[in-house]
């Protein structure tokens, strides 16, 4: 692999971002805190304005904004008889965010965190209402708009979100706290994916039905509204006293200086990008190309399911092996190499498998019978696509890490990561566009692997 660093990582944010901290007065005695509701514990429950409670908030939020994205998209097709519409709209989604993630951080700086983060939820509620004006119109266009508006809204609310989880907590709980957001955020698509399958379960249907959707926008509405609740940065008091500085964004144009910087000092990133790229890649083919279009819908609720559960398990256990102390930093990223090797040729050659018994020209004729759960060749391609889902965790866990491992400097990592969302999105923004082109399905299975091999090799130095 690239080489790492086997220094302790200091203030890595996930939004790019620089760090900074109150000091509180604990060693000098108890710590005393203002009078209000917001200070008051009631019972186990941390104070309202503690780092615990507002994290918890904004785990909320993202689990009834991006979860219910997730679960919908998940479906495959978001929900609809034909990918199309679906592949037309996240190409917008993915090529606003691409662009507009870069400026986020700006923008939050003039709104503030609280309206950047609701901003950014109610982009969702327009998205799945589009879906459901498409259930009666079919205007295609009002879901392309609604997805290049959540590009946007989805750039504001992870840049709020970034800030937030990296400002609150302290040193040394800062990596339990992020744990904790991402199996709650995980957990959204999981809950989200019961609602499809509660409304379906009984229909074997090529698409979702109103209810769905208007169950989606009910949540993802809810989320928008709650982002309200939190409090000011300056108000949220740590156990130990100190006080928040939320970490100030960077300027365009310290972005654009520190990128340049970045290339220049740190030119090994380089060899990541192709991961990058690859990191979203796959969605459109398994939501579509397998989930949408081989199973009937209420199997594709009950995959969707298995799939972001299956995303759980595998952040857990990558992120568990890689945080082992016993192992150095560098045989750990030579093991992860391996290990992601393994699972890709195992993963996707059964993938492979699969993927010969069909065509896309075999599902698109009007007399072909979707695959329903009481079949009996459904077991296999169940656990394909459960692996999948953990394929996809442990890629996008792998990534991060690998990341945090080339260099200790905050700010290069913080260019790190804005390379990973921009080059992400753009990759989506490309499969979903060539899905929706109508390639042949192992046309764009063969590209999921080459690219997926081909990149893990180019990061092999």
């Amino acid at each position: 692999m690239a080489t790492v660093s086997g220094e302790k990582s200091d203030t890595l944010t996930s939004s790019g971002l620089q760090e900074h901290y109150g000091h509180g007065d604990a060693e000098n005695g108890p710590v005393i805190l203002p009078t209000g509701f917001k200070y008051k514990k009631y019972g186990v429950l941390p104070h309202y304005a503690s780092p615990p409670f507002q994290l918890g908030l904004v785990a909320v939020v993202c689990f009834l904004c991006p979860g219910m994205f997730n679960a919908l998209n998940g479906l495959g097709g978001g929900g609809q008889l034909d990918p199309k519409t679906s592949d037309n709209s996240n190409t917008a989604v993915y090529s606003t965010f691409s662009v507009v993630g870069f400026f986020a951080g700006t923008i939050a700086n003039r709104l503030g965190l609280r309206l950047t983060l609701s901003f950014g939820g109610f982009g969702y509620f327009i998205y799945v209402a589009s879906y459901l004006c498409y259930n009666h119109t079919a205007n295609e266009g009002f879901v392309i708009f609604a997805g290049a508006l959540l590009g946007v809204c989805a750039g504001l609310l992870w840049t709020a979100q970034g800030a937030i989880m990296m400002s609150y907590p302290s040193e040394g709980s800062k990596g339990r706290y992020i744990s904790w957001f991402w199996m709650v955020f995980n957990l959204g698509a999981v809950i989200g994916s019961l609602i499809p399958l509660g409304e379906n379960i009984h229909s074997k249907a090529g698409k979702v039905n109103d209810g769905t959707y208007i169950g989606f926008m009910v949540l993802t509405f809810l989320g928008a509204v709650l982002a309200w609740t939190l409090v000011d940065a300056q108000k949220v008091i740590r156990k130990d006293g100190s006080h928040v500085i939320v970490m100030k964004h960077p300027s365009w144009k310290s972005e654009f200086l520190g990128l340049y910087e970045t290339f220049l000092t740190d030119p090994w990133v380089v060899l990541l990008f192709p991961m990058f790229f690859a990191s979203n890649w796959f969605y459109p083919y398994q939501f579509n190309a397998v989930n949408a279009a081989r199973f009937n819908i209420r199997t594709r609720a009950l995959n969707n399911i298995l799939y972001w559960t299956s995303q759980i398990i595998g952040a857990y256990a990558f992120g568990y092996a890689l945080d082992l102390k016993q192992v150095r930093r560098s045989m750990r990223a030579k093991g992860l190499w391996v290990a992601l090797l393994t699972i890709t040729m195992a993963i996707w050659g059964g993938g492979y498998a699969w993927q010969k018994t069909y065509t896309r020209a075999q599902t698109s004729a009007k007399d072909f019978v979707t695959m329903d759960w009481t079949d009996s060749g459904y077991v296999g391609p169940m656990f394909l696509y459960m692996f999948y889902g953990f394929y996809d965790a442990a890629w996008q866990t792998s990534v991060y890490w690998l990341m945090g491992a080339l260099t200790n400097n905050g700010r290069k990592l913080a260019n790190f990561a804005g390379f990973y969302k921009g080059i992400q999105s753009a990759g989506n923004a490309v499969a979903s566009r060539t899905d929706a082109l109508k390639a042949p399905f192992m046309n764009e299975f063969a590209s999921n692997w080459a690219l997926l091999l081909g990149s893990l090799l180019i990061a092999a130095p």
